[in-house]
Parts: C-alpha cells; sequence; structure tokens
C-alpha cells in the first residue's frame, strides 16, 4: 500500500464539509490520521463514532503537533479568533487551508494574524455546500465532479499550493484558481444572491397571517426555490456580511430587472414579457447542458 499524501490532518469543523473532506480523504487512503477540532464536544463526538475522524482535541498544540494539513471548516465569522489560537502552535511544515466561502475577509485575517507566515495559508472554498449540516450529513463522495475555488496568496510557495490542490484532487474535485477579489464578486451572483433571495421569500410569506394556507399550496416549484432557505442562518448571516459590498451590489442589480419585469406586467405587454423569459429560459438550458 503507497504512503498517504497527508500523515496527519487536522480539521476544524467536522459538519458537513470539514466531515466529508475527511471522509473523501480516508476513502482514498490518502490521510494517515484526522484530528477534530471544534467549538462544538457534541459534534466532535458523533464525527468520531461515524468514523470520520480518529481523534478529537481540545488543545492547538496537541492538535497540531506532526499535522500536514489543517482545514479550517467553520463559519467564516470564527476565522478570526480560530487563527488566532492556531498560529503560535503552527510548525513550519505544517500548510493551512480553508473552506469558507468568501475569501477576501479570510485572506485579511490571515495576513493579520499568520503575519510572516502567511505563505503557510492557501485559501479555498469548495462549491458543494448543502442545505444539511453536521457530521451527520457528512458524504465521502460530496466533492466528486464539484468545484473547489483556490485564490492562492501571492506569498504561497508552490509546494504549498500543491499540497492542497493534491488533497482536493483526491477528494474528486475539479479545480479552479483565481483572487480572493474575483472570487467574492463571482461567488455573490450565484450563490449568496440565491440564498438571500431564498431567505427572504420564506420569511415574507412566513410573516403573513395565512402562512399555514399558502405553504399548504406550494409545488414542486417553491420547494426547488426554496430549499436552500433551510440552510444554516450562522453561516448565512457570516458569508452576508463579510461579503457586503458585492453582495448588495448584486442584489441592487436584481431590483433593477425586477423592475423592468414589474413594467413588462403592468404594462400587459406579452411580447416583452415572452422576450425576457425566453432569454432567460435559454440561458438557462446551456448553463444545465454544459453542467452535464
Amino acid at each position: 500500500m503507497s504512503t498517504p499524501q497527508i500523515g496527519r490532518l487536522v480539521v476544524c469543523g467536522v459538519g458537513l464539509i470539514g466531515g466529508s473532506f475527511a471522509a473523501a480523504l480516508k476513502r482514498a487512503g490518502q490521510v494517515g490520521e484526522v484530528v477534530g477540532m471544534g467549538r462544538r464536544p457534541e459534534s466532535k463526538r458523533e464525527a468520531l463514532s461515524l468514523g470520520l475522524i480518529d481523534r478529537t482535541e481540545s488543545d492547538w498544540a496537541t492538535a497540531l503537533d506532526g499535522a500536514d494539513l489543517v482545514l479550517l471548516a467553520m463559519p467564516v465569522g470564527q476565522m478570526d479568533a480560530v487563527m488566532a489560537q492556531l498560529v503560535p502552535h503552527l510548525a513550519t511544515t505544517t500548510v493551512v487551508t480553508d473552506a469558507g466561502s468568501t475569501k477576501v475577509d479570510v485572506a485579511a485575517a490571515a495576513r493579520r494574524h499568520f503575519g510572516t507566515r502567511v505563505s503557510q495559508f492557501v485559501p479555498g472554498h469548495p462549491i458543494a455546500g448543502a442545505e444539511r449540516s453536521g457530521p451527520q450529513a457528512a458524504r465521502a463522495d460530496l466533492y466528486e465532479g464539484r468545484r473547489v475555488v483556490l485564490t492562492p496568496l501571492p506569498e504561497n510557495t508552490d509546494a504549498a499550493i500543491a499540497r492542497v490542490r493534491d488533497a482536493w484532487v483526491a477528494c474528486g474535485a475539479l479545480l479552479t484558481t483565481t483572487t480572493p477579489e474575483h472570487h467574492d464578486r463571482w461567488l455573490a451572483s450565484v450563490s449568496h444572491l440565491p440564498h438571500l433571495l431564498s431567505f427572504a421569500l420564506v420569511s415574507e410569506l412566513a410573516g403573513r397571517p395565512n402562512a399555514e394556507e399558502i405553504f399548504s399550496l406550494a409545488g414542486g416549484g417553491f420547494r426547488d426555490f426554496t430549499r436552500i432557505a433551510a440552510s444554516h442562518p450562522e453561516m448565512w448571516s457570516d458569508i452576508f456580511l463579510a461579503n457586503r459590498e458585492a453582495l448588495l451590489s448584486e442584489l441592487t442589480a436584481y431590483e433593477h430587472e425586477l423592475a423592468r419585469y414589474r413594467t413588462l406586467i403592468e404594462q400587459g405587454d406579452r411580447a416583452g414579457i415572452e422576450e425576457v423569459l425566453g432569454v432567460a429560459r435559454e440561458a438557462r438550458t446551456a448553463w444545465a447542458q454544459r453542467q452535464g
């Protein structure tokens, strides 16, 4: 049997994202030991019982001893505090990466806390989330054929980037590389805005006096559009605030498009409505075909 590419992996946040990363590397035979860290003891115990991790730790000095790779898989709002705790115990040979949905803020936190050692931190983001969370939601196949975006820093060494890239490839992921700034603008439009809209629709309907009746009549379209409104509130509030400028820009653009649709409907402009719907349909169909 070949030697695993990662002798010891530390995962901070052993839920869907972190647990699936560990499970995928275990299945691929590319990790020797997985150490679980996190703020919730019950989550660590559950991850241990499910075999996602091999042991749990509560202090960074012990957890990082002999670690080759660290994945920070907690909500982005916790990154700053966790980095402050781990950096004093970090060996020069250990590479740290993250799975945060925003990258500009995470890169800035890394520069604050890693300082001259920021070359050891390689930012990343697996675009493979789901509305379910916790260790019980983790799957070894979560990243197969899914996109993972790396946003390396200028200080990163080729070896550090390769360690992170190779780990994701072993999980079956498809890799894309860009800058933190481009990542956040891109994700604001195709991830953060859709989540905001889904949450907003459900909260607006839930606040109506006849909400129960409305929901009883909801069908497949409502289910599909609002599935992501079942996502973790803490994680998404962190994302909305961390990427607020890009998200607000996308929200303004969306409001303008809604205004255009409203005007067409108010004017009874059937031809205009069919035209904008047709453009949207063609774009959605083309995107789906590219996804295979």
